[in-house]
């Protein structure tokens, strides 16, 4: 069998990851297709991580893919997560995730109208025409807030109460439901939203805006080996645990779609990892480089097994939900965290000793973030103990 051991795990991950100066892209589709996807959950996670691997590249260039140009795409997909997907992979992403996704949410939505007993008529017959309600007033408008379509179908605004008495319990339109779904679907899409690049007060616009045929029908079975195909392309080696965890399937839909693919299992330091066949040529290690990634970056949210790259960091980098932070990396480890403060300074700690040539490439990244945030002070999402620290 074989080996392929931690140095070189980290070389592959920076050069597939484009985090070496000699690597990075200056396109930004590029960026979103060598990481498969980028996190979207945050906002600014979506600039951030294509600020890391860009060359040449500032924030407008990222809203001209998605706004303009529109090569990326907003959807739900692995483990109900939000991710930016190059156009290319969205009916991989469709099939393999976002079915299944919109089918689980719509029972869901279906069972709390049931227990709140506000309907006249069958769920499923009351949801399917809100939904097709919705989708037409989208087409007809172009965009659209939640607050405007409900304008647009009165029956947006249908109450429900989905803790009836509880102390914490408040009646909620189904808007927000309804939108879920037909994204999940592939029927409608988060625009650009209202205000800056790290808000998340997004406008809706309808698939046809950037699919004018719609998301194209793709048999499951080949959506997911294509899926793990190119997760194994830019995170593997890696063990099946991995793939589990980062796709979110059962063990069993995993194997079957790995049954689809030509790979081959190599050591990493006594666990069994898989690799894509024709892919075991050494990656010649890079000259020495250092990254400022965002948090919920996909480098360190790409493996369930981490401490190949993290070593003991994850208390002072990960929330108790196991949200990364922002991370300082150093030739494929990380190495500390960092933080915007309000006035747009960049501060960082590094949590162990590095090589003394790595402080003149870190500040030189901390450099190019201050550029790149300019007046922009975005709050993460998920804050994390290093970066609250940072920013106390």
């Amino acid at each position: 069998m074989r080996s392929m051991d931690v140095a070189e795990r980290r070389a592959r991950l920076a050069v597939r990851h484009l985090l070496t100066p000699a690597a990075r892209e200056q396109d930004v589709a590029a960026v979103a297709r060598a990481m498969v996807v980028l996190h979207a959950t945050d906002p600014a996670t979506v600039f951030l991580s294509v600020a890391a691997r860009g060359r040449d590249l500032e924030p407008g260039h990222v809203e001209k893919a998605l706004y303009e140009d529109r090569t990326l795409l907003r959807m739900l997909a692995m483990r109900r997560t939000m991710f930016v997907a190059p156009l290319d992979l969205v009916p991989v992403l469709q099939a393999s995730c976002a079915d299944a996704l919109a089918h689980k949410q719509r029972k869901t939505y279906g069972r709390f109208l049931e227990q709140a007993g506000v309907l006249d008529e069958d769920v499923s017959t009351f949801w399917a025409s809100v939904e097709e309600e919705t989708h037409q007033a989208l087409l007809a408008r172009g965009s659209a807030t939640g607050a405007q379509l409900s304008k647009d179908v009165p029956r947006l605004r249908t109450q429900v109460d989905t803790a009836p008495g509880k102390s914490y319990s408040k009646p909620t339109n189904i808007t927000t439901w309804v939108l879920v779904t037909l994204g999940a679907e592939g029927r409608i899409v988060r625009g650009r939203p209202n205000g800056s690049w790290s808000s998340s007060q997004y406008t809706w616009a309808p698939i046809e805006s950037w699919l004018p045929d719609g998301v194209p029908a793709m048999p499951i079975e080949q959506a997911r080996a294509e899926l793990v195909r190119r997760w194994l392309h830019t995170f593997g080696p890696a063990p099946v645990s991995d793939i589990k965890w980062w796709t979110g399937w059962t063990l069993g839909e995993v194997r079957k779609a790995l049954h689809h693919l030509d790979t081959v299992e190599v050591d990493l330091d006594g666990v069994t990892g898989l690799v894509l066949a024709g892919d075991l040529d050494p990656v010649p290690t890079p000259d020495p480089w250092a990254a400022l990634l965002p948090a919920l970056d996909p480098t360190p949210m790409g493996w369930q097994s981490r401490d190949w790259y993290l070593g003991p960091h994850a208390p002072a980098l990960f929330d108790r939900n196991g949200n990364v932070g922002p991370t300082i990396w150093w030739n494929g480890r990380i190495v500390g965290g960092w933080a915007q403060r309000p006035d747009g300074d960049i501060a960082y700690r590094l949590l162990e000793d590095v090589d003394p040539e790595a402080h003149p490439l870190i500040e030189a990244e901390a450099a190019r973030l201050r550029t790149w945030y300019g007046d922009i002070r975005p709050i993460p999402r998920f804050r994390t103990p290093l970066e609250r620290e940072l920013t106390a």
